[in-house]
């Protein structure tokens, strides 16, 4: 699946809140198929470094779960097996957290379903091979059932997005907005920008420490419901916006929960490491959990 860009919040005024402004620096580059950005505060010898290591990280993570490059994931899906690499393995683990805590919604499998309604295919074969939990994994190896193929695309920025976070922590810079479709954010406040692709500006959050992601079935048209997809379940949601204390939950719980009826997003709302839940319906009506 190609990377989608759930960009409806804006950084409206990311660092207007905080002190010490001669002392901002940015970095803008691409990744996972579009922009990203990193701002930071901190003196040019400690931000310096911290960039670099940032960089690296992306591009590691990138490298790794791609579907357009060869990447581990492209080898895992070519041959239904691969021994995974630590930060291979952490990402099947949180993947595997989102799919029990959304009840099957959020679900990596997805992507034949994908491929075939890309191609202009009948999807209903694709959709038989979809079942996150048909496929096995430990820290030895991971073992896809037959036809199956990942695709990491609503978890993998977020994914990213923590480990620079832990990057520029490492090098002693803790005051820094990150960017890779999702937010996270340190040593705010900072105001973002709310919108939803389909009815607009809706406000501004605020976001102190944390992260935050938004995603809209209708931001990469594919079939009659947008990209996102499950087998049983169409969207429900115009946009749906999750506040968490990692970015790797927010994006994942952002993508499922445009799935999900508003009975099941409180009960993950009151999930450990969720924040606050924003849904805007189809009428463009915003409902805050």
């Amino acid at each position: 699946m190609r990377p989608t860009r759930r960009r409806f919040l804006a950084i409206a005024a990311g660092f207007a809140a905080t002190p010490a402004m001669a002392q901002r620096h940015s970095w803008r580059g691409r990744a996972f198929g579009a922009e990203i950005a990193i701002v930071l505060q901190g003196s040019r010898a400690q931000t310096g470094p911290a960039l670099q290591a940032a960089q690296r990280v992306i591009a590691e993570v990138e490298a790794m779960f791609s579907l357009y490059q060869p990447s581990d994931l492209v080898r895992l899906n070519r041959a239904g097996w691969l021994v995974p690499a630590p930060r291979f393995l952490a990402l099947m683990q949180a993947a595997d957290r989102a799919h029990r805590l959304t009840g099957g919604l959020f679900d990596p499998t997805v992507q034949p379903l994908w491929s075939a309604l890309s191609r202009g295919e009948d999807p209903a074969a694709a959709a038989a091979l979809i079942g996150w939990d048909r496929l096995r994994f430990s820290a030895e190896d991971i073992r896809l059932a037959p036809g199956q193929a990942l695709t990491f695309n609503g978890i993998a920025q977020g994914f990213a997005t923590d480990l620079v976070a832990e990057a520029l922590a490492a090098q002693g810079v803790d005051r820094t907005l990150i960017n890779i479709g999702e937010f996270r954010a340190g040593g705010g406040p900072y105001r973002l920008g709310l919108a939803d692709p389909l009815h607009g500006a809706l406000g501004a959050i605020s976001l102190s420490d944390g992260a935050v992601a938004t995603s809209s079935p209708l931001a990469t048209p594919l079939g009659e419901t947008g990209h996102i997809l499950h087998p049983r379940a169409r969207p429900l949601w115009s946009s749906v916006t999750v506040e968490a204390e990692t970015a790797v939950l927010a994006d994942a719980l952002s993508t499922a929960l445009v799935l999900a009826p508003l009975e099941q997003v409180r009960e993950v709302r009151r999930a450990v490491g969720v924040r606050r839940v924003l849904l805007v319906d189809p009428a463009g009506d915003l409902t805050s959990l």
